[in-house]
């Protein structure tokens, strides 16, 4: 096992870490903008190292500077969390040659499965169904051919994109055409790269995910589904996990997720993200390379720590897990806390927390960086919090949920709660009546 580790990251994802690696007794060094130069994981780990200004390209995508950190502090291997470098494959290349040991995929995995295209190419070559679509569109001309066979409306999706972002329904060949340049350069600017990709655009539908873990040898298990169907432009707010989909479709969805990693040797953590129309039918969307915000649910129903794996597995200590080993207890919903104002069009709300009170009691766990005084830097997402709730059934779970965001105070900023205490009574989402426009079409039955 390693025997001390840089995060290059920020926030509850790096505190998660943290906790973990104290616990194997694996030391931490965590990297730092100068705006969370009081935050608490850079309290709380061993060591600490400033890598720059509050802005992300000057920090935390700071390659230079966070091999720099690893070197001088003498971390033999680098945990990447989720965003910023958890999925760029030159930085685990650069890792490789540092010899430094980049915690998650190789960086030829991550290459194959990073691009939608690519995604895509690799879901066929694996029998996964995929979205009616296309690969890297060169230009308008070829976009409007494509459309025109695929059927409007289409999505316009930046084939090197993540979170939601860069992508573009569009429903008339007008729409199209003023809308081709402008998701090539919101591609540009958000990923530095213009590649755009063509699917089929469904007006409804639920976004289930399988979570799975690979030895990078073949070996490839599954921990459950999740479902992330509520959403708000393509952001997650919750998660739970099993979904209600039926057991039949669940685990042809499960065995399509393994089958495709196992397609390409995956090593560690990874997400493969499925649609699920009105009518049963599944389509593969694409493969996170990493530890997913939502994890937690995953390890809630499951029992098993995803951080302590990844590096197990990164240390070259093998997935001793097999298939047969995993048991699913009970249900699971996370609620993302997030410090935005529901009524003002989730406008968000950094700044100072005057006073928090997180809930606890059985069944009830708390992933969040913040504290009372802690100021929330304008510079980065508005996550505060993750609230997690397990318990026997899905119908137990609500209730708890309930129960922990009501005992939730958050004192300074405005936050989502109110929002999810309402989903929570929701009558569709008690039913399990879930699909991505839940918040546009099913927010009036309470």
């Amino acid at each position: 096992m390693f025997k001390k580790i840089l995060i290059a990251n920020r926030g509850e994802i790096a505190l998660r870490v943290i906790r973990t690696a104290r616990e194997m007794g694996v030391k931490t060094v965590v990297v730092y903008s100068q705006a969370d130069e009081h935050s608490l994981p850079v309290l709380l780990a061993d060591e600490s190292v400033c890598v720059g200004p509050a802005a992300s390209n000057a920090s935390y995508l700071n390659i230079p500077n966070i091999l720099s950190a690893a070197l001088m502090t003498g971390a033999e291997a680098i945990h990447p969390g989720y965003g910023f470098m958890a999925e760029n494959p030159d930085f685990a290349e650069m890792c490789r040659e540092h010899g430094i040991t980049f915690i998650g995929p190789t960086p030829e995995s991550m290459r194959a499965l990073g691009s939608k295209a690519g995604g895509r190419e690799i879901a066929a070559n694996s029998n996964v169904p995929v979205v009616p679509g296309t690969g890297v569109l060169e230009g308008t001309d070829e976009a409007l051919l494509a459309a025109k066979q695929i059927g409007y409306p289409v999505l316009l999706k930046a084939s090197a994109g993540g979170g939601g972002r860069g992508q573009k329904v569009v429903r008339t060949q007008e729409e199209l055409k003023a809308a081709f340049g402008q998701a090539q350069e919101e591609a540009r600017l958000y990923f530095g790269d213009p590649a755009i990709i063509m699917e089929k655009f469904l007006e409804e539908f639920r976004h289930v995910e399988v979570q799975v873990m690979g030895d990078g040898e073949g070996h490839v298990i599954h921990i459950g589904e999740r479902d992330c169907s509520i959403q708000r432009r393509n952001q997650k707010l919750i998660e739970e996990a099993p979904s209600t989909l039926p057991d039949t479709l669940r685990q042809e969805i499960l065995d399509a997720g393994v089958r495709l990693a196992r397609h390409v040797n995956y090593a560690g953590a990874g997400t493969l993200e499925f649609i699920v129309d009105r009518d049963g039918n599944y389509y593969f969307m694409e493969m996170n390379t990493r530890i997913q915000v939502e994890h937690c649910v995953s390890e809630a129903i499951s029992g098993l720590d995803f951080v302590r794996l990844q590096l197990m597995i990164a240390a070259g200590e093998g997935l001793a897990l097999q298939q047969s080993d995993i048991t699913l207890r009970g249900h699971a919903i996370e609620c993302r806390i997030n410090a935005e104002d529901p009524d003002k069009d989730f406008r968000p709300a950094a700044g100072k927390i005057d006073e928090v009170h997180f809930a606890g009691g059985p069944g009830v766990r708390v992933d969040s960086h913040a504290y009372s005084g802690y100021v929330i830097p304008p510079h980065y997402d508005s996550l505060i919090g993750k609230l997690i709730v397990h318990h026997d059934t899905r119908e137990q779970a609500i209730a708890r949920m309930k129960r922990a965001l009501e005992e939730t105070v958050i004192q300074g900023p405005k936050t989502t709660i109110p929002l999810y205490v309402k989903i929570m009574d929701n009558a569709f989402y008690r039913r399990g009546a879930v699909m991505t426009n839940f918040l546009k079409t099913r927010m009036e039955a309470v």
